[in-house]
């Protein structure tokens, strides 16, 4: 299955969601490990449960991580595919520095001649 291209929006929210190290954290444990409990993530964070929940509802809206209902508690999971999504743009923005860099190697590797 092709992903569809996120709009500007959605990559803006993507990596506002990801700019915080907090944030950045929990996707990483969820994508390591197995989906959790936000009482669990709460715990390995110096922050009130409360603090977590909102780095959780950043993440869901963003499209990072999902939530579901599981008696009394609340599961995240993260979301592999819009991770994907982000990686995909930053290797072609990558590519793209790569060829301006490669661009701009030949330019000064050529000799600059005058006028006479």
């Amino acid at each position: 299955m092709v992903a569809r291209p996120l709009s500007d929006p959605e990559l803006d929210q993507l990596f506002r969601a990801l700019a915080d190290t907090t944030r950045r954290d929990i996707v990483a444990r969820l994508l390591a490990g197995e989906p959790a409990s936000v009482t669990a993530l709460a715990q390995r964070y110096a922050m009130s449960f409360a603090a977590v929940q909102k780095h959780v509802a950043v993440l869901e809206e963003a499209g990072l991580v999902s939530k579901e209902s599981r008696g009394r508690e609340r599961i995240v999971r993260s979301n592999p595919e819009r991770i994907a999504q982000a990686r995909a743009l930053l290797l072609q923005l990558e590519q793209l520095w790569i060829s301006r860099f490669s661009q701009l190697d030949d330019v000064l590797s050529t000799p600059y001649r005058t006028r006479e």
